[in-house]
């Protein structure tokens, strides 16, 4: 059985920070659950490029009984994102020892960390809602979100061809998402039952016309009067959230880091001490890209 030393204490500290950290981070996202994730357990800087592969249109031709086949020769574009965004929430515990003693403390101290790294992430999802120009916006702005714009946005998708087996997704601000709980047809007993209910009790509106609604505080919102708000519309890879390893501290410098990696999501977690506070210092961090994989798979729905 090993020793119990400082250094392999210090290491469990951190493991333990991580392994809490990243189903936190993982509870607090929208858009970053919802699009395409990249992420591969190599270390990348601030400024690389990553090149996502978009998989390539083929035709299907017509063979005869003696006929051959017809050769193609597919080229698969890819989608370049910059890993342009190193975030970071570091917070300072005084007793490190009460944290591992009383597990909820350390959720005290991790989650408002946690928070801010899930605001950002989907702040910057959230503001490539522009950026999605193969399709013209539905929707008015400064009006109310309605049921006709919404079935729209799911007729553009189709016939951008969304696969009709992969999710579609709508993500709203809160006064749309109050907008849609109130079309009538939509959150009542007798027009669609139990998903009446649901919406009028629970305040979830669910799926609506093959989109699964979301809302999020983040939306992207510009001008005065009126103020347009930019509703998002898409499926997975309409939109791309790269992310890659940051490099472990310089040995000797005093720091000890950890990897908390989970599907297709990574960060890492620095402990180090802080002799000016004579604190343990706890960095929780990440580096990503994010940007448009296929651009006629997302629509803005304005409201």
């Amino acid at each position: 059985m090993p020793s119990i030393t400082s250094s392999n204490v210090a290491q469990a500290i951190v493991k333990l920070v991580a392994a809490e950290a990243l189903p936190s981070l993982m509870g607090n996202l929208v858009m970053g659950n919802l699009v395409n994730r990249d992420f591969e357990p190599v270390l990348a800087n601030a400024g690389d490029t990553v090149n996502v592969p978009i998989p390539p249109a083929l035709t299907a031709n017509v063979i005869s009984e003696t006929g051959s086949v017809t050769t193609q020769n597919p080229n698969l574009t890819n989608a370049a994102i910059t890993l342009n965004t190193h975030i970071e929430a570091s917070f300072q515990v005084p007793d490190v020892t009460k944290c591992l003693a009383y597990p909820d403390l350390l959720k005290v101290y991790l989650q408002p960390a946690i928070v801010a790294l899930a605001e950002k992430v989907e702040t910057d999802l959230l503001a490539l809602a522009p950026s999605f120009t193969a399709n013209a916006a539905v929707g008015t702005a400064g009006a109310a979100l309605t049921e006709a714009a919404i079935d729209n946005a799911e007729t553009v998708l189709f016939n951008a061809k969304v696969p009709v087996s992969e999710p579609k997704f709508l993500v709203v601000d809160g006064n749309a998402y109050g907008q849609l709980r109130q079309i009538p047809r939509f959150s009542e007993y007798q027009t669609v039952g139990d998903a009446g209910l649901r919406t009028m009790i629970d305040g979830e509106v669910g799926r609506l016309k093959s989109f699964y609604v979301f809302r999020s505080q983040f939306i992207n919102k510009t001008g005065t009067t009126p103020v347009t708000t930019w509703n998002t519309a898409f499926a997975k890879n309409a939109l791309g959230l790269v992310i890659r390893r940051l490099p472990q501290p310089l040995p000797g410098t005093g720091a000890i880091a950890e990897y908390a990696e989970l599907g297709n999501f990574g960060m890492r977690v620095v402990m180090s001490y802080q002799p000016n506070t004579l604190a343990q210092q706890f960095t929780v961090d990440m580096l990503y890209g994010a940007g448009v994989l296929r651009n006629n798979h997302g629509i803005v729905v304005r409201s």
